[in-house]
């Protein structure tokens, strides 16, 4: 599951018409990292990594909509922060890379 939610994330990235070239693979790369995390994380946490796939699934379509619509990409993106949250000292670097890629989704929606 988590590796066909990335794929679609990866799709959706891809095929943004709006965004700059220099974002997407900023944003591609960012995800890939992500992707490797979540998955690792997978093995102890199962459903963490569910909800932070999820969440990333969500705030990528929200903040890559042609109408972009702050009031739905913002809840996206505090439930991506949210569910690293409390694995912020187990994970530091995991949750510094959610901030990235929260930062970078959230700039696109300006």
């Amino acid at each position: 599951m988590i590796d066909e939610t990335f794929r679609k994330i990866e799709e959706r990235i891809g095929s943004a018409p709006s965004m700059q070239e220099e974002t997407r693979q900023e944003l591609k790369r960012l995800l890939g990292t992500l992707h490797e995390e979540v998955h690792t994380l997978s093995e102890t946490h199962p459903e963490h990594s569910a909800s932070i796939a999820g969440f990333a699934d969500i705030s990528s379509h929200e903040a890559v909509k042609s109408q972009q619509k702050p009031d739905l990409l913002k809840p996206a993106l505090q439930g991506l922060n949210a569910s690293v949250m409390e694995l912020e000292n187990e994970h530091p670097e995991l949750f510094q890379l959610v901030n990235r890629i929260s930062m970078l989704l959230s700039n696109m929606g300006i």
